[in-house]
C-alpha cells in the first residue's frame, strides 16, 4: 500500500473476490466501455489469481471501492514489461485523488518487480486522465497501436 496516498484514498491489491467486489466493477465497468460487460466473480478470480496481473482497488475513508486498475506483468525477451490496463475512478470520485493513488501504486509495483517502463493507453476524450498521466511522468509515444478483433470461440456444450 502506497503511504502517499490523498487524504482519506487508500489503494489495496485483491486476493478475495467478495460481493462487495463484484457490485463495484458493475458499477465501474460500464463508466469505462459500453462494450464489455462487467466481470463475473470467476472472471474475476481468474484475474486475481493469475500470476501476471495484480488486480487493485482505490477506497475512501468509509471503505467504499471507488476506482480499480490492473497491472500486468510479463516477461519478454527483452526484458519484464509493465502495463496498466482498465483505469476507472467512479464518475462521482473523480479529482479526489483515487486514480492518482492507483498509478502511482501499480508504478511503485512495477518499479519493485524490476520493470524498467510502465505503459499505459488512453482515449484522447479521457482528458483529465490524459493529464493526470503526463502530470505523473508518462509522456506519449510515437507508435502505432494496433488492434485486430478476434471471432469469439464458440462455447462448449
Amino acid at each position: 500500500m502506497i503511504d502517499d496516498s490523498p487524504p482519506g484514498i487508500t489503494v489495496s491489491e485483491i486476493g478475495e473476490i467478495t460481493p462487495e467486489l463484484v457490485e463495484a466493477f458493475d458499477r465501474l465497468i460500464p463508466q469505462l466501455s459500453s462494450s464489455s460487460p462487467p466481470p463475473s466473480h470467476a472472471e474475476l478470480t481468474e484475474i486475481a489469481a493469475a500470476p501476471g496481473s495484480v488486480l487493485l482497488v482505490a477506497r475512501t475513508p468509509g471503505g467504499a471501492i471507488v476506482g480499480s486498475l490492473t497491472l500486468a506483468l510479463f516477461r519478454v525477451p527483452t526484458g519484464l514489461r509493465a502495463w496498466i490496463e482498465d483505469v476507472v475512478v467512479d464518475e462521482s470520485s473523480r479529482g479526489a485523488g483515487a486514480g492518482e493513488s492507483l498509478v502511482v501504486e501499480a508504478v511503485h509495483r512495477a518499479s519493485s518487480a524490476g520493470a524498467r517502463s510502465v505503459d499505459l493507453t488512453s482515449r484522447p476524450s479521457r482528458e483529465a486522465a490524459n493529464r493526470l498521466y503526463q502530470r505523473l511522468g508518462f509522456e506519449p509515444r510515437t507508435t502505432n497501436v494496433y488492434r485486430r478483433a478476434l471471432e469469439t470461440p464458440p462455447e462448449d456444450s
